[in-house]
């Protein structure tokens, strides 16, 4: 049974009716609470311009913790704490060279997921209409 409605919002329909089939199964296509938890604290992650300025240099090349803080411009023990949450997300990875231990992104996706966030603000930064 639709109820209609009058649409005062420009982002609402002008009549409500749901299609409770449809609802179902997209419903059942959609990530769970755990995963959809986990996105949200890659996000944010991602929300920090620190972290994302670490996340470009390695998209580059790996580097170890005192080449990151040089390029970001703060402390080695800063840069640590940002890679340990980093790390703990998935986002990047280490490999230990004796003392030094070297960090890159984790894999292709987050390489990929910043490919992405760069091009859409670039587009965005131009004026784009949607």
């Amino acid at each position: 049974m639709a109820t209609e409605t009058t649409a005062v919002n420009p982002d609402l329909c002008d009549t409500f009716h749901a299609d409770p089939a449809r609802v179902a199964v997209i419903r059942a296509g959609l990530p769970t609470g755990a995963t959809l938890e986990a996105l949200a604290e890659t996000f944010k992650a991602l929300g920090d311009p620190t972290r994302l300025r670490m996340l470009t240099a390695l998209a580059e090349a790996e580097l170890c913790v005192c080449d990151l803080a040089t390029l970001v411009g703060i402390s080695e023990s800063a840069a640590s704490h940002q890679l340990r949450l980093l790390r703990t997300l998935r986002l990047v990875r280490s490999r230990r060279d004796g003392r030094m231990v070297h960090y890159r992104l984790d894999d292709h996706h987050i390489v990929g997921l910043l490919a992405q966030g760069l091009d859409h603000v670039s587009e965005a930064g131009k004026g784009r209409e949607r």
